[in-house]
């Protein structure tokens, strides 16, 4: 690469005015190393510090945390963490803690879903000029439903080395420890919030034949489970792994429906969740609810809510995940 700052570089990777540039470069420079020299040093042979077969060569280092237990980190995270240059935090406060905890020094910056797309062009230049640098989340592996894709593709586009520091994942030890087949699974991040297009994912999946796992927030997951129940049938076997690697750390196994029961008979869950939902088996398959139609659920709540069809139409669309026209086009359809 020719001889450029790192405003100059920022320009062209990001390819936008250098006034705004400029700006972020110069709120980015208060660094206490210089990249460029530890490139060039390397290239003739001087580097003074960590000189053994253990240095840490220039590049993206993605470093899995313990999600719970502190324990669970490697030697070898560890020993990345202690001789980065930089360590990419998406919370400093939280990392700070697990820095704290093993004695390490190394400073750190910001990387947030926030600040991806500045930052992740700032650490690509340090990257560019030698820069050895760990990215982290709270807890697991970086890009795992947590931020970090932005700046690993971008890494990979500008041809610097990236590094997996594999570790502790919550979705992979649910799955492991739920008794579910894990043969074949599918791991799909978090249920969507809303409930038409959670509704829509589950009906996806009604016929599933592998492990279906999930992410959900502790104040969803008991209507996570009664959509499950109602569209995959009370039967379909379910696994709550809840505050995995934690002091209270629970796995509730069983039918949906004999999950849902036990979680409306506690208060408010609380927590980290990972929803595992089994395939279909075969015994399941007479037992499984039909697909109710848009207009047996528009009579449905006309009847029960007293509703006009254009409000219930309305709902109906809402609950399945859809607009109001194709919701029409469909009950159009069945008259």
């Amino acid at each position: 690469m020719l001889p450029c700052d790192k405003s100059q570089t920022l320009i062209l990777i990001l390819g936008i005015a250098p006034l705004a540039v400029n700006v972020g470069a110069r709120a980015y420079a208060g660094t206490p190393f210089r990249f460029g020299d530890r490139l060039a040093s390397m290239m003739l042979g001087e580097v003074k510090d960590g000189e053994n077969e253990a240095a840490l060569a220039p590049g993206l280092y993605l470093v899995a945390t313990p999600i719970g237990n502190l324990e669970d980190i490697t030697l070898r995270a560890l020993r990345v963490l202690k001789q980065a240059d930089l360590i990419a935090c998406e919370d400093t406060r939280q990392t700070q803690k697990l820095l704290n905890h093993y004695g390490i020094t190394t400073r750190t910056t910001s990387y947030h879903e926030h600040n991806e797309m500045t930052r992740a062009a700032e650490l690509v230049v340090d990257l560019e000029q030698g820069a050895r640098i760990a990215l982290v989340t709270d807890a697991g592996m970086p890009g795992i439903s947590d931020p970090g894709f932005r700046l690993i593709s971008l890494a990979i586009r500008h041809h610097v080395p990236v590094v997996p520091i594999p570790g502790a994942s919550a979705f992979l030890s649910a799955l492991v420890a739920s008794g579910l087949p894990t043969d074949s699974f599918r791991f799909s991040g978090f249920l969507p919030a809303k409930v038409g297009q959670r509704r829509q994912v589950l009906e996806s999946m009604r016929q599933s034949p592998r492990t279906q796992v999930f992410y959900e927030a502790p104040h969803r997951v008991k209507e996570a489970l009664e959509d499950v129940v109602e569209l995959l049938g009370s039967q379909r076997h379910v696994v709550i792994a809840r505050e995995v690697t934690k002091i209270h750390e629970e796995f509730l196994r069983g039918s949906a429906g004999e999950v849902l029961e036990t979680l409306k008979a506690r208060g408010d869950i609380k927590g980290e969740i990972t929803l595992l939902i089994g395939k279909m088996e075969a015994t399941e398959k007479k037992a499984l609810p039909a697909r109710v139609s848009v207009r047996q659920r528009i009579e449905q709540i006309i009847a029960e809510e007293k509703l006009d069809e254009k409000a219930a139409l309305k709902k109906v669309a809402k609950e399945m995940g859809m607009s109001k026209s194709e919701a029409y086009r469909e009950l159009q359809r069945s008259k």
